[in-house]
């Protein structure tokens, strides 16, 4: 119980030992435009939540980050199940995803004002782009390597038609594939979060703060607690993720190292 205990907070070590280097090389260097020091960082978070910012601008980047990742799932794991199962699909729908998958989010921008303006759904639009190869890739590739001797065992115990074997079959045999792309796909998801809101489509965000007010005061300071912020934020959903997809729903797949 006490191992257990003392690996679980085992993770905060080096992140102190950072902390500790950092500061010591702030008063080394001794010039806050260009290091400023983890104490100053941590007394811009107080007075960034003191004025109302944090809690604001990251609701507001949670948002738009649901409406993007959301809209990932529900398009890339149906078209990954469909494209993984019927080879038809594939042939059709693959050269379409391989000539948009390479197009970085970023280059959807000018695209996305024209199409869709500056609302909330174009932020959206453009964390879904982000997200949604991950999980499309990852669904696809976990149906196309579901065992055959699977699928002829389903064929023996009656699923016989191709709703079935995917609902019985594939599907249960692909989820570890598939909550694989969601992570990657959350994870590139939430870094296009600032490039999202970059461009003013509302007066918050994490993006926004970063680039209209704070890059353009040279407030280092503030600068540099808000990208550890948007760091923290990962860090946090990928470990909830982590926490019900993997120890949870899938506590029966246990890996080498536990």
């Amino acid at each position: 119980m006490r191992e257990r205990t003392n690996e679980k907070w085992m993770w905060l070590i080096p992140i102190v030992i950072a902390a500790i280097l950092w500061e010591i090389l702030a008063i080394i260097i001794d010039d806050p435009s260009l290091l400023p020091r983890f104490s100053m960082i941590v007394v811009s978070f107080y007075e960034l939540a003191v004025e109302g910012y944090l809690f604001l601008d990251i609701s507001m980047s949670l948002y738009h980050f649901v409406i993007g990742l959301l809209a990932a799932f529900c398009v890339g794991v149906p078209l990954g199940i469909f494209m993984g199962w019927f080879k038809k699909i594939f042939v059709l729908l693959d050269p379409i995803v391989e000539l948009i998958r390479p197009i970085p989010p970023l280059a959807w921008i000018p695209l996305t004002i024209a199409w869709i303006g500056l609302t909330h759904s174009a932020a959206g639009f453009i964390i879904f782009i982000g997200a949604l190869f991950p999980i499309l890739v990852s669904t696809y590739t976990g149906i196309k390597d579901t065992p055959r001797v699977l699928i002829d065992t389903g064929k023996v115990l009656g699923c016989t038609t191709d709703l079935k074997l995917i609902r019985h079959i594939a599907l249960p045999y692909s989820l570890p594939s598939i909550a694989t792309g969601t992570r990657l796909g959350m994870g590139v998801g939430w870094m296009c979060v600032v490039a999202a809101e970059m461009f003013g489509v509302s007066p918050s965000g994490l993006g926004y703060r970063l680039f209209s007010e704070f890059h353009q005061w040279s407030q280092l300071d503030y600068v540099i607690a808000y990208m550890l912020l948007i760091g923290i934020i990962a860090l946090c959903l990928d470990r909830l993720f982590r926490y019900l997809v993997e120890d949870k729903l899938f506590k029966w797949k246990e890996g080498i190292v536990r």
